[in-house]
């Protein structure tokens, strides 16, 4: 029987595929499963049955991730799970920057008693006239699940698409139109686009990427969308642009105060992944990968440990063993394996990092002194007897 316990609302769509071999509880410490959303991790104390925390989305800046690899606990996230919520909110921005339709709305609610209030809008409306999005150059910063789907259907929309990823994966790359243009440096996305959208992680090397040498480049005009993480972007530079006409319209999904009160600033309040359908993908792929993990030692879709993924073990027994990467791991494992005349029927290794995780179908259990000896090895984090 295994415990999971839930830091947030989980859509039920996920939890029901949790077996009658799961058990909910409110008492995280006897948890060895977590699946969280928004809450804070990084003042928890990370209970010692704790194999395992899944983020029903996305980003894991809540989640104290080296603290949880160096205690052995596999964090994992849900990548694409809300892409298409997200994508169609992207989409969204950048008609609302387009056409002004929040203050052609605002206008309506104002004189909504008017009785005058059709004619009156016939003149009313010049002052939020915009323009269309076809034939515009649109500018995609990350070929991720979510940019990829923003790349296809601005495509569709007429949009002249260009993407910018250095790191674009082979999955990801048959996914894109071929139409979209290959930038091979974003400097050529930020002096030739209309929109600019950024859809990374945020790193030491993407935080404030979007600042005052970048907009500098940038078409005077430009319209931002950010609807990542509001920390890509230096907004101090962003909102010294909207002033300056510099940039026509910053979207982000971030409120905060600086660009609530930016005049040119549209902001939405973290909508980007708020439909049914992207909570109940998350919650659904989050179940997933706990029971995967926690039934057959697998792991997919980890942030802070390597992919692993041996399927449903059909020998006698499984051992997972997560360790520090360092060399000669193997050939100490295999050598208590050997010893205990237990043959490895068989094997996984795969490191990430300072991490590493190494699995082992074998032909028979491994007693309780084999999985002693191997959490003797130094370096060894945390043994587990799958099965």
């Amino acid at each position: 029987m295994f415990k999971y316990a839930c830091l947030n609302p989980i859509a039920n769509v996920g939890l029901k595929n949790f077996t009658d071999d799961y058990q909910r509880t409110e008492n995280v410490e006897e948890a060895e499963g977590i699946l969280v959303r928004s809450a804070k991790m990084h003042d928890m104390e990370l209970s010692k049955k704790l194999l395992a925390v899944a983020r029903a989305g996305a980003g894991v800046n809540n989640i104290p991730l080296d603290r949880c690899a160096d205690q052995g606990i596999v964090v994992f996230n849900t990548p694409g799970a809300n892409a298409n919520g997200v994508k169609e909110l992207v989409i969204a921005g950048m008609l609302l920057a387009a056409r002004d339709v929040v203050g052609g709305i605002s206008w309506v609610a104002e004189n909504k008693d008017d009785a005058e209030i059709a004619a009156k809008a016939e003149k009313a409306k010049k002052a939020f006239a915009g323009s269309e999005i076809y034939g515009k150059k649109l500018g995609i910063i990350g070929l991720g699940a979510i940019g990829i789907r923003v790349a296809n259907a601005a495509e569709n929309l007429g949009m002249e698409v260009y993407g910018y990823d250095p790191y674009i994966s082979v999955d990801a790359a048959w996914k894109l139109s071929r139409n979209v243009h290959h930038s091979k440096n974003v400097e050529e996305i930020y002096e030739n686009c209309d929109y600019i959208t950024i859809h990374v992680p945020l790193m030491d090397s993407t935080r404030g990427m979007i600042n005052e040498d970048a907009i500098a480049m940038m078409k005077d005009g430009v319209v931002i969308l950010n609807f990542a993480r509001d920390l890509l972007a230096d907004e101090d530079a962003v909102i010294a642009a909207l002033e300056s006409g510099k940039v026509r319209h910053y979207v982000s999904d971030f409120p905060n105060t600086k660009t609530a009160n930016a005049k040119g600033a549209i902001v939405i309040p973290h909508l980007g992944a708020s439909t049914e359908e992207s909570e109940d993908n998350c919650a659904v792929m989050a179940v997933d990968e706990i029971r995967n993990y926690l039934e057959n030692g697998n792991i997919i879709n980890s942030v802070n440990y390597p992919r692993c993924d041996m399927g449903v073990c059909t020998q006698s027994g499984r051992i997972a063993i997560m360790h520090k990467n360092v060399a000669n791991m193997l050939g100490q494992f295999t050598s208590i394996f050997g010893d205990a005349k237990i043959n490895i029927t068989d094997m996984m290794n795969k490191s990430r990092g300072d991490y590493a995780y190494s699995l082992f179908d074998l032909e028979t259990e491994a007693s309780e002194a084999v999985v002693k000896s191997l959490e003797a090895v130094e370096g060894v984090i945390r043994v587990r007897v799958v099965k």
